[in-house]
């Protein structure tokens, strides 16, 4: 695909009167159509669905003069002149492949946002953006990330790819001071131009493969968070294909790479020294001291990978220029989201660890390294992954493991290959929602001992037993407090 290259419109006053396709509704769709026609674009947005909420999304832009297509998402309407795609479409969509043979440009819903940016009145430059990128982690960091700056008294928000749209909030009044910005590799495709002024990529794992075609296209796409950064590009030192992706960016001159670790921080690293999070890359005397930051206790719940994401954020906002105490005050102040390693419930000794949101076999090992002995429930829609690695590193720590949903079968030989003397409970095929749940926790409370884990880390998506993430955790949350009468 070439049509990214192309050139599209540059400021505001560019889309009065021009016409523009907006590809998909949802949460970046209809704000990126709202805007358009704000600024005088005549909108026309195309949805391969056509079910009751994007009716009732289409209805809502059709009272602004939008024209909605429901159940077409292939064709250009003649005439059009730019087209603002949302993260779920992949370049090779009919609609770019027509857009490219018309000669029109592609802008991601980001893109634009980033060519809306108005100078803020105090600095007369826009107001900067951290962004945070990787196969996962990005909510949780990119949301400790505003926690920070916030607790600094700063005027922010966590948007992008978190359920804020960063259309709205390049355009919000009163203006944001800075924005914490979580960038999925679907959106840095589509933004071009996007310059941070510090941005973190947390790891890169197997995922998305359909959309991008390869691994070396999902890392390069990941890697455009760096492009142009100012002032620092962070990586992990435990994923050497991160600090990788930081040596292949173009950024301005003067602009570090600073790393974050578990263990103790080399010179322009952060890490952890004797239960306390400390920065030797944003002091002056770095070659020599450290300055603390916070203490591993501050960050609940304290696993090792949300552990890496405060590190990752309190190094963004450092970057930023945030003090040591604002980076305690911030992680003490973030809760996080739910289905992210959520304690549900303590019942005759036995933990129960929701986590539903592990939707791909390198969050899965994120969590179950947190964890030991463990009672693993898993499955679904593995989307292409591979559970071998995911497996041969679980393997100790394992319990048993109850299995269910179209791919556990991929989880069940990995299990016979490296971890052959665990005991496996499979669920039948044709349950689904809340009896399949319900029969997942009775499986998996049989197999638990007193001081185990039950942990909920399916390693695949939800959409063939639930409807989303959200409500298979919900549901194994009630049924293991059900446990408990």
């Amino acid at each position: 695909m070439t049509v990214r290259q192309q050139s599209a419109p540059a400021s505001a006053d560019d889309w009065q009167g021009l016409p523009v396709v907006v590809a998909g509704l949802g949460i970046s769709g209809v704000p990126a159509a709202k805007v358009l026609r704000g600024l005088g674009a005549e909108v026309t947005v195309v949805d391969g669905g056509d079910g009751p909420r994007q009716r009732a999304q289409a209805a809502e832009l059709r009272e602004l003069g939008v024209a909605v297509r429901l159940g077409d998402g292939a064709g250009l309407p003649e005439g059009t002149r730019a087209v603002v795609t949302t993260p779920g479409w992949p370049p090779h969509s009919p609609l770019f492949l027509a857009a490219e043979a018309a000669g029109v440009p592609v802008l991601g819903d980001v893109e634009l946002a980033w060519q809306l940016r108005r100078p803020l009145a105090a600095t007369g430059e826009p107001a900067p953006w951290l962004g945070v990128t990787g196969t996962n982690g990005k909510t949780t960091t990119v949301q400790m990330l505003a926690s920070i700056l916030t607790a600094a008294g700063k005027h922010t928000a966590a948007v992008g790819n978190v359920g804020v749209s960063v259309l709205d909030a390049v355009l919000a009044e009163p203006p944001y001071d800075v924005l914490a910005v979580e960038l999925s590799s679907y959106q840095l495709h589509w933004a071009p131009s996007l310059r941070p002024h510090s941005a973190v990529v947390l790891n890169l794992a197997a995922d998305h493969l359909d959309w991008h075609g390869s691994m070396q296209a999902y890392a390069a796409d990941k890697g455009r968070i760096y492009q142009g950064n100012r002032i620092a590009c962070v990586y992990n030192t435990a994923d050497p294909a991160t600090e990788d992706l930081v040596r292949a960016a173009d950024v301005e001159e003067g602009c570090r790479a600073v790393g974050f670790t578990l263990g103790a921080p080399s010179i322009s690293q952060l890490g952890v020294v004797d239960g306390l999070l400390v920065d030797r890359a944003f002091v002056a005397e770095r070659a020599t001291a450290a300055a603390e930051l916070a203490s591993v206790d501050d960050v609940r719940p304290a696993a090792p990978h949300n552990i890496a994401d405060a590190l990752a954020a309190a190094a963004l906002a450092r970057a930023y220029g945030v003090e040591p105490r604002a980076v305690r005050d911030g992680l003490r102040a973030f809760r996080p989201d739910a289905h992210r390693i959520a304690h549900v419930a303590e019942i005759d000794g036995v933990t129960w660890i929701d986590d539903s949101k592990a939707t791909n076999p390198h969050a899965a090992a994120a969590s179950l390294a947190a964890y030991q002995p463990v009672v693993w429930i898993a499955g679904g829609l593995a989307k292409g992954a591979d559970m071998d690695a995911l497996v041969a590193g679980a393997a100790p720590r394992l319990r048993g493991s109850v299995l269910m949903g179209a791919d556990r079968a991929l989880i069940r030989a990995a299990l016979a290959r490296h971890a052959p003397e665990v005991p496996v409970i499979e669920l039948p095929d044709g349950q689904t929602g809340a009896p399949a749940m319900d029969a997942a926790v009775r499986a998996a409370a049989g197999l638990a001992r007193p001081g185990d884990t039950v942990l909920l880390a399916p390693a695949c998506a939800s959409m063939d037993m639930f409807t989303n993430y959200g409500e298979r955790g919900d549901l194994f949350a009630a049924a293991a407090r059900a446990l408990a009468g």
